[in-house]
């Protein structure tokens, strides 16, 4: 995407950033530091949290009308033990996007009000190589609101500047 000015600092910024998210779910945030090693398995797309918390990283696609590509917010989800480790069993096999989708709770704290942590949520699997994808429940959380309906560049441009603010 073009640069743009930003409106808090007041200086062109080459790009407009496409997408952003968390490093880790939200419970893991949550956690003393020094216990993180002791409790928590965080990997890129993964995280297991005292052997009875299972995430996974995702991709919510977030239509923008005067845009040819989405804006994407990483987000993690909460699984199942179950399809937690189903979805690690396939993980490198070739069609795992035929996987029907695995009911998930949305656990990243996204700017939004109300909160979007425990949103109902599908992770759609894709093919290896690609992160899933969060199909938010539709309801009337602004959030899923946005990925129904999409949002302005102007709209990805304020999500920008607070972010790198």
């Amino acid at each position: 995407m073009t640069g743009y000015t930003c409106t808090t600092c007041g200086e062109y910024h080459d790009e407009l950033p496409m997408c952003f998210g968390p490093i880790a779910p939200e419970l893991w945030f949550q956690i003393q530091e020094a216990e993180r090693a002791a409790r928590t398995e965080l990997s890129s797309d993964q995280c297991v949290i005292d052997e009875k918390y299972f995430f996974m990283l995702g991709r919510i696609l977030i239509p923008v009308h005067d845009a040819p590509e989405p804006f994407v917010w990483l987000a993690w989800v909460s699984l199942s033990e179950t399809n937690f480790l189903r979805a690690c069993e396939l993980w490198d096999e070739a069609g795992r996007e035929n996987e029907p989708p695995y009911f998930a709770w949305l656990q990243s704290a996204l700017p939004y009000e109300p909160t979007t942590l425990s949103l109902k949520t599908m992770l759609h699997t894709q093919a290896v190589g690609e992160r899933p994808l969060i199909e938010l429940e539709e309801t009337d959380h602004p959030l899923a609101i946005a990925q129904r309906s999409g949002i302005t560049l102007a709209q990805v441009q304020q999500i920008a500047e607070a972010h790198q603010h």
